[in-house]
């Protein structure tokens, strides 16, 4: 089941899970590293002074501590999503919150 909607973007979809599954009216929109910030914060990850998007992404997952053990973009999105081979927006659908 996707809770996205086909053709959304990583933005899209980092916005619609860092505001608890719906998306965000486009003026509240945060960045692609915003968004996946307010998205770890809501899941109460602990991020330290982690900024970037794959770092933030990779600290959600919580097994992943080291950057030298982070996982790219694509593959981040889909351990997050428990799926495989998505493009990471495409992965990101598939997340309730």
């Amino acid at each position: 089941m996707s809770y996205g909607y086909y053709g959304s973007t990583l933005v899209d979809e980092l916005n619609r899970l860092a505001n608890g599954g719906t998306y965000p009216p486009r003026q509240n929109y945060l960045d692609e590293a915003g968004a996946a910030v307010a998205w770890a914060n809501a899941k109460t990850a602990t991020l330290g002074d982690t900024t970037d998007t794959v770092g933030v992404l990779n600290l959600i997952d919580n097994r992943k501590k080291s950057p030298g053990d982070y996982l790219d973009i694509a593959g981040i999105c889909n351990l997050l999503a428990g799926t495989t081979g998505l493009e990471p927006a495409a992965a990101l659908r598939e997340i309730a919150n």
